[in-house]
């Protein structure tokens, strides 16, 4: 039975699942006051717990202590209701770079008791309105230097009725930073439920229409006690460093909520490339680094140069499997395990994880604090020790969708069905197989095949296309496109460069596909369907 709701505005509540198409939830050693506010208990509670002092956030040059975080929050939160007319339960879209700004507005939208949804600096006008329209959202909060594809999807849109600049810079010299200089520094924080919907994470390879995942204040706080204090042993002293944007919930609770839990530290990179972030575990001796194995094959590589990397004491990798060479060595080379683990959009974050103290190449661990796991079959049957199946899970969070019939698939009696096809050995370890689906897991980025097919085929020289996932080393693997050209057209490496080109200026550039193969014909079964599994045989 949830509790009486903080929001005045109800269309999160109006749009859960029905509770039957819930998955189990189990919340035995998670317990939280019925009137719970997430953005509270990062900032104002741990400055109250003694942390005012403490260093919160480090980027753009400056430090910023949960003193200043809290009086920051506060004092924005203050102009989204007084100035913006933000109501509580009212969605609220967050677009910027990885910069304390973002998550200072973050914060201050969830005090507000707003239903915050954060979004990638690279999505383009045309993706933004699919996230508005899904989610109703009313205001959009949008650094100042990435205003433009945001101001085109305000233009079409019949729910943004406000879209508001700050500065991602730390200047404060944008409207909401001005609107918020000269407000009170204490805020009463809307008293919203714990189970109040206080996140909307969307999946970042949707097909389709997009997928909502539902969070609700108590998850927040749910993902920090138990991953992060379980399996990395969060203290005071440590500082965050990682890649993951904010606007995926990897990197929401690997950057934020983990650090801001427990008096620690994160810095934030807007163009978190390995050599950065190599820079700024030298500069400030970081000592939890959350990224995909890509950037630490590149990590491995600057070690070898003289790079000073000794400070971390974790080393999380998830977003894609973990290769055992790149394992092997980490550890030869720093004496320190990296911790494999797997999460999920629907799950918040990562809910099997390996141990420092219970480790394995080529293996995902076993399941974090308050989670259990098992490998079924297509009709649900547990399968036996060793045999490939499907990932079942349930825990302490669970998938709820924003009004989607696809609740029925992704949650089956109490269970949350990944779409991850895993095995689990004698001694109950998981062991990554595959994905279920046609989603292509590159450098970390989930990236849906047909969304990136539509974007081809609106280039004029392409009359049918494929795309499929290659194999990587240095990536897992990349999208590669089979392209059929119309007539007139040249198979040559300008015309790759086009097709490449319009992809990047079509929908978030990272979809592009760096491979590209010219075909006089695609594989096709009797009925004309695409035969993709043709397709990647020859990847």
């Amino acid at each position: 039975m949830l509790r009486p709701s903080g929001h005045i505005d109800s269309f999160a509540r109006d749009n859960l699942p029905p509770e039957e198409r819930w998955p189990d939830l189990l919340l035995e050693g998670f317990d939280y006051p019925d009137r719970l506010n997430a953005g509270v208990e990062l900032t104002d509670a741990m400055v109250e717990k003694g942390f005012g002092d403490h260093t919160a956030l480090i980027g753009n040059g400056r430090r910023r202590t949960y003193k200043e975080l809290s009086d920051w929050t506060n004092r924005l939160a203050h102009a989204l209701v007084e100035d913006l007319g933000l109501k509580p339960g009212n969605r609220v879209l967050i677009r910027s770079a990885n910069n304390p700004a973002m998550v200072a507005a973050w914060l201050a939208a969830t005090k507000a008791g707003a239903v915050v949804v954060n979004s990638m600096p690279m999505l383009r006008a045309g993706e933004l309105s699919a996230i508005v329209d899904k989610a109703e959202i009313s205001h959009a909060l949008c650094d100042t230097r990435l205003m433009d594809e945001m101001t085109t999807c305000a233009k079409t849109s019949k729910f943004l009725k406000s879209v508001v600049g700050f500065d991602g810079t730390s200047n404060h010299d944008a409207e909401l930073d001005r609107l918020a200089l000269e407000k009170p520094v204490l805020f009463d924080a809307v008293p919203t439920a714990q189970d109040d919907v206080a996140l909307l994470g969307f999946t970042s390879g949707t097909t389709g229409s997009p997928k909502a995942t539902m969070h609700f204040h108590r998850d927040l706080l749910i993902i920090a006690d138990g991953y992060a204090r379980e399996v990395l042993g969060v203290q005071p002293s440590d500082i965050f460093v990682g890649s993951p944007p904010l606007a995926f919930t990897f990197g929401l609770g690997g950057l934020a909520i983990f650090p801001l839990r427990f008096g620690a530290a994160a810095t934030l990179l807007e163009n978190a490339s390995p050599p950065n972030m190599i820079e700024i575990i030298e500069k400030y001796r970081a000592t939890v680094c959350f990224t995909a194995p890509t950037a630490y094959r590149a990590m491995l590589a600057a070690m070898e140069e003289g790079a000073d990397l000794s400070s971390l004491r974790a080393a999380v990798s998830a977003g894609e499997t973990l290769p055992a060479p790149v394992y092997h060595d980490w550890k030869d080379k720093t004496g320190k395990p990296m911790l494999d683990g797997i999460g999920a959009t629907e799950m918040l974050h990562i809910f099997i994880s390996n141990r420092f103290d219970d480790h394995r190449a080529a293996c995902t661990g076993k399941p974090v604090r308050g989670y259990e796991a098992k490998i079924v079959d297509d009709a649900g049957a547990q399968v036996p020790r060793g045999t490939v199946g499907r990932l079942a899970v349930r825990g302490p969070t669970g998938c709820r969708y924003l009004a989607d019939d696809r609740q029925a698939d992704y949650v089956v009696d109490g269970w949350n069905i990944t779409g991850d096809s895993f095995t689990m050995d004698e001694d109950g370890y998981l062991h990554f197989a595959a994905r279920n689906d046609d989603m292509i897991v590159s450098a970390g980025y989930n990236i849906a095949g047909p969304e990136v097919e539509a974007a081809l085929l609106a280039h004029a020289a392409v009359a049918e296309c494929a795309v499929v996932a290659a194999p990587d080393e240095a990536r897992g693997s990349i999208v590669q496109a089979h392209v059929v050209l119309n007539d007139g057209y040249g198979r040559d490496a300008d015309m790759v460069k086009a097709l490449q080109e319009h992809v990047k200026n079509t929908i978030a550039p990272y979809k592009y596909p760096r491979d590209v193969r010219f075909v006089d014909a695609l594989p096709k079964t009797a009925t004309g369907k695409i035969q993709r599994f043709a397709l990647r045989q020859t990847a």
